[in-house]
C-alpha cells in the first residue's frame, strides 16, 4: 500500500525510476527484518520513506555524485531565474507532500516515450504495486515478456533523461491524455477480457479505479480526470449484473438493474457534476462519461433515453473520431430510430480497414439484422463475430446467439 508513495519519494532524490524501485524495495526488506522484533511503527509508511530516503543518500554518496546531482539542481533553478520552489537541502525537497511526488511518478511512469504495452506494465508495477507474475495473469501474455517491458521501459526513461515532474503549460495536455489512456486500458482489459475464458476480470477494474480516484486528488481541476473517473465509477456499478450463475455474460439491456451498485453509480454521478462544474470543453471522457449516466438514470432497459445517447455520440465523433464511435453511434441510432437505421450505418463501416478483426462490428450487425428478421443472415454474422473473439465466453454467448437465429430462421421456414 505504501509502495508507490515510496517509490515516488525517493524518484525525486535520485531521478531514476528504476534505482528508486530498488531502494523502495531495500526498504521493504528491511522492515521485514526488523519489525518482527522492534515491532510495527506507528507510521509504517513514514518509516519506510525515511529508510529508503536514507539507503539513496548513501548510494548517492558511495557513488561521490551527491554534490553533482545538488549543483545540478541548483544550475537548473538558478537558470529559471527567481529561484522559485528552491530546497536548501536534500531532505527539505523529500518532506514536499507526497501527493506532487505521486503525480510526478504517474506523469514519469505513463510518459509516451514508451509504448502503450510498457506504460501498462510500469504503471501496474510501480504505482499498483503489482508483481510481475500479477501482470503476466492479468494479460495473459508470459512473464518474461511482462519482465522485458519494465526493464526496457525503466531503460528507456533512464536513457531519455525523462525529468521526474509534472509537465506545465501546453505539454500537460498532451501528457495527461496518455495518463488517461493507460488508467482506461486497464479498466477496459478487466471489464471486457479481450482473451482467456473470463469474462471479467474485476481486479484490473479496480486498480484502474484506484488510480483515477487517486489522479483525480492530485489532479483536481483536470475536468478530463473526473470524466474518466465518473465513467468507470458508473461502469463499474454494473460488474454484478454482467455474468450469470455460471459466469456467462450477461447483455446490458438483459441486466438485472437492482443488482447494480447504487453506491458506484452515486459516485460516478457525483464525478460527473465535478467534471461539469469546471466549465471546460466538453473531452472524449466526459462525454463518454454523460453516455454512462443516460443508463445509469434508466430505472429500466425501455426508459433508457436513446435519443440523447445518439446525439451523445455524434458529438464524441466529432471531438475524437473513430470508428469504435461511429460503430456505437450506429447502435445508439437503431435503438432511438431502429433497426434499419441503424444497420444503414454500420453498412458505412463494413469496409473500414480499422474494423476488419473487430468482433463487435460483426455482432452488431447480426443483433440489427435479427431485430429486423433476417435470421439467417444474422447468425452468420453471429457466427463471424465468435470467430474473432479472443475471450471464450464472449465467444459461447455469439454462438448461443448464432444458434437462436438459426432456429428462428428454421421455424419461420
Amino acid at each position: 500500500m505504501e509502495s508507490a508513495k515510496v517509490i515516488a519519494a525517493v524518484a525525486r532524490l535520485v531521478r531514476d525510476v528504476g534505482l528508486a524501485e530498488e531502494l523502495a524495495q531495500d526498504a521493504l526488506v528491511a522492515a521485514l527484518e526488523q519489525w518482527p522484533q522492534s515491532g510495527v511503527p506507528r507510521n509504517p509508511g513514514a518509516w519506510l520513506t525515511a529508510t529508503a530516503k536514507n539507503r539513496a543518500v548513501d548510494a548517492l554518496r558511495r557513488k561521490e555524485v551527491l554534490r553533482r546531482k545538488i549543483d545540478e539542481l541548483g544550475h537548473e533553478l538558478a537558470v529559471e531565474g527567481d529561484g522559485a520552489g528552491a530546497v536548501p537541502d536534500v531532505d527539505a525537497a523529500l518532506d514536499d507532500d507526497i501527493g506532487d511526488d505521486l503525480l510526478r511518478l504517474v506523469f514519469t511512469a505513463c510518459h509516451p516515450v514508451l509504448s502503450t504495452e510498457a506504460r501498462v506494465a510500469l504503471t501496474l508495477r510501480l504505482l499498483g504495486g503489482l508483481s510481475t507474475k500479477e501482470i503476466a495473469r492479468a494479460f495473459l501474455v508470459p512473464e518474461p515478456t511482462v519482465a522485458q517491458r519494465i526493464v526496457r521501459a525503466k531503460r528507456t526513461l533512464a536513457e531519455a533523461k525523462v525529468p521526474f515532474e509534472v509537465p506545465q503549460g501546453l505539454e500537460l495536455a498532451g501528457r495527461l491524455s496518455s495518463v488517461l489512456e493507460v488508467v482506461y486500458l486497464v479498466f477496459n482489459e478487466g471489464y471486457s477480457a479481450t482473451a482467456g475464458e473470463d469474462w471479467m476480470r474485476p481486479a484490473l477494474c479496480e486498480e484502474a479505479l484506484r488510480l483515477g480516484r487517486i489522479l483525480a486528488e492530485l489532479a483536481p481541476a483536470e475536468a478530463e480526470v473526473h470524466g474518466l473517473v465518473a465513467l468507470m465509477e458508473i461502469q463499474a456499478s454494473r460488474a454484478g449484473a454482467r455474468t450469470g450463475p455460471a459466469g456467462e455474460p450477461v447483455l446490458l439491456l438483459d441486466q438485472d438493474r437492482g443488482r447494480w451498485d447504487h453506491v458506484l453509480i452515486r459516485r460516478g454521478l457525483a464525478a460527473l457534476e465535478r467534471a461539469e462544474a469546471l466549465g471546460t470543453a466538453r473531452g472524449p471522457y466526459r462525454l463518454q462519461a454523460e453516455i454512462a449516466a443516460c443508463h445509469a438514470r434508466a430505472r429500466t432497459a425501455e426508459e433508457t433515453d436513446w435519443v440523447r445517447i445518439a446525439a451523445l455520440y455524434a458529438v464524441l465523433a466529432q471531438v475524437t473520431p473513430s470508428p469504435v464511435v461511429e460503430l456505437n453511434r450506429a447502435v445508439a441510432v437503431g435503438m432511438a430510430l431502429g433497426p434499419a437505421r441503424g444497420l444503414a450505418l454500420v453498412d458505412e463501416l463494413t469496409a473500414e480497414p480499422a474494423l476488419k478483426a473487430y468482433h463487435l462490428l460483426p455482432s452488431v450487425r447480426g443483433d440489427l439484422l435479427a431485430r429486423l428478421g433476417r435470421y439467417p443472415e444474422a447468425a452468420e454474422e453471429f457466427r463471424r463475430a465468435a470467430s474473432l473473439t479472443g475471450n471464450g465466453r464472449e465467444q459461447t454467448l455469439l454462438l448461443a446467439r448464432a444458434a437462436a437465429c438459426a432456429a428462428a430462421a428454421d421455424g419461420g421456414a
